[in-house]
């Protein structure tokens, strides 16, 4: 078996189902050795008991790829770092890392509890922090006793990350951290041969269709046709990232939907004025509604 990521060990969280799943067999398709990470959580992140990591280690061996099951929780310091360990004992490298692990507990932030806002930000911010770092540090090892480093972070943020939804404060507020501390890794790795992009997707999973109403309606499957939600159709783009063909490419959020791709083009200067000296506050009004006049308007809130 040969392709784009022949011979690369990959490592996917949350890949027991959904775009995980997805991730997980398109790495293996194109050759790459894959370490396949998921605790069998329900969509709350209760854990049930379940193996669907070993199902897709199970397929993929079938096809006569290379894989491995790893049942650690990613936002735990020393499961994320036995994560690693795990790719590193069983084929010795490691060269991309995928976060992609995550569940919800959506509610209003007037009525979200401590514990639900904890939870989310857990899993998503720190499960993908707690591996990026413990990865990071091997990297680091390496560059550093002469070993090239070719290695790939991609992580998963959303769009809710990128321009909020309701009713999703708790996941919204993870996602949006997710994608700086994408910004962030990428200008601290690069001297030592590491890539750190992400994606906000969009396709049908237990999560988005769990949501119901409207979201449900627009994830469910077409009758005919291209099926512009199927998970699988995020993974081409994952590959990508986490091939050597990504080499010049860093520090990008990148939307992707069914066929298509968008470049998130994020936080930047945008209009100023410049009194050069202290405001009065009585002259702040005029001087906002100026700029605010010259900027873009901000991409809607989903579900506003």
């Amino acid at each position: 078996m040969s392709g784009l990521v022949d011979g690369r060990v990959v490592i996917v969280t949350g890949a027991g189902r959904g775009i995980g799943r997805a991730h997980a067999l398109a790495f293996a398709a194109e050759g790459a050795k894959v370490v396949v990470n998921d605790i069998g959580a329900g969509l709350d992140g209760s854990v049930t008991g379940e193996s669907p990591a070993e199902q897709v280690v199970a397929e993929i061996v079938a096809t006569g790829g290379k894989a491995v099951v790893n049942g650690d929780d990613v936002a735990d310091w020393a499961g994320a770092e036995n994560l690693i360990k795990t790719a590193l004992d069983h084929y010795g490298r490691l060269d991309a890392l995928v976060n992609n692990a995550g569940f919800l507990r959506d509610r209003m932030l007037v009525g979200m509890s401590e514990q639900e806002w904890d939870a989310v930000v857990r899993v998503h911010l720190k499960g993908h922090f707690a591996t990026l770092r413990h990865a990071a540090a091997y990297w680091r090892g390496e560059a550093k006793t002469g070993n090239i480093v070719d290695a790939r972070v991609i992580n998963t943020s959303s769009g809710a990350g990128l321009q909020g939804s309701i009713g999703q404060g708790n996941y919204a507020a993870a996602k949006a951290g997710i994608a700086e501390m994408t910004i962030q890794a990428a200008a601290e790795l690069r001297n030592y041969g590491v890539t750190v992009n992400a994606i906000a997707p969009a396709a049908r999973t237990r999560m988005t269709v769990g949501a119901g109403g409207a979201m449900a309606e627009a994830m469910a499957a077409p009758e005919a046709g291209f099926d512009a939600m199927a998970p699988e159709n995020i993974s081409p783009l994952v590959v990508w990232l986490g091939s050597a063909e990504s080499k010049d490419v860093s520090g990008r959020v990148f939307e992707v939907e069914g066929g298509k791709i968008t470049v998130a083009d994020g936080w930047r200067h945008g209009p100023s004025q410049d009194k050069g000296a202290r405001w009065d506050p009585k002259e702040i009004g005029p001087v906002v509604a100026d700029l605010l006049s010259k900027a873009e308007a901000p991409v809607p809130v989903y579900g506003a």
